[in-house]
């Protein structure tokens, strides 16, 4: 699945008109960022390839043992039905995602998110303001995981906890399958924490950052 068709124009469109609506009376950008996946994770395809093909091996011996009429004893067929069941296993770790993230550590996973978010804000150019006041709101769907990131201008101000909160109350949404609610909430959150910690908007205010979300 693709992240575009998780969301429909009118998804879009309330995205779009809560980011307006949150940066109205403050002078931050807020920049909301989905991806489907933050790594390719080869790494999985691998171990799917290698935990098919000692399955595939593990059948053979039990069927040498308790079903002879079925047994393999041609050295050739065996290494075929091995190799088949590596491919096989490949295959299906690359397709089946819950197979995928079975075979992914969390570590490894917290890994790429991470570095896919920090690509994601140079990209997006979020730091690209005039008192480094913009906010990444990025979701990466395959890892289900949420990071606020906020520029140097707001984070010295604003306390972490309150991202973790609201990164809380996203995945929260997203597992209730709620996700446009919880962005929605989550782009007016940060606008009204902006708002109570000052950063108002000024009469020679414009707005630095396009409004709409960013798929990538």
């Amino acid at each position: 699945m693709s992240v575009q068709s998780r969301f429909s124009s009118g998804d879009l469109e309330r995205i779009k008109e809560a980011v307006r609506k949150a940066e109205d009376k403050i002078s931050g950008e807020i920049v909301p960022v989905f991806v489907e996946r933050s790594g390719f994770y080869t790494i999985a395809n691998y171990r799917g390839a290698i935990l098919f093909a000692a399955m595939s091996f593990l059948l053979i011996i039990v069927l040498d043992r308790y079903v002879p009429s079925l047994a393999l004893y041609d050295p050739l067929f065996i290494f075929l039905a091995v190799s088949l069941g590596g491919l096989l296993g490949t295959v299906l770790t690359h397709t089946l995602d819950p197979l995928k993230r079975l075979l992914l550590s969390q570590s490894h996973m917290d890994q790429a998110t991470h570095k896919r978010a920090e690509n994601a804000f140079l990209e997006e150019e979020v730091f690209h303001t005039k008192h480094r006041t913009g906010i990444m709101i990025f979701i990466s769907f395959f890892e289900k995981e949420v990071i606020v990131m906020a520029d140097r201008g707001i984070s010295k101000v604003v306390d972490q906890k309150e991202w973790d909160k609201m990164v809380k109350n996203i995945i929260e949404k997203i597992k209730s399958g709620q996700v446009i609610d919880g962005i929605e909430a989550a782009i007016l959150r940060c606008g009204e924490i902006l708002f109570e910690k000052g950063f108002l908007k000024t009469p020679d205010d414009i707005n630095e950052l396009r409004d709409d979300l960013r798929t990538e």
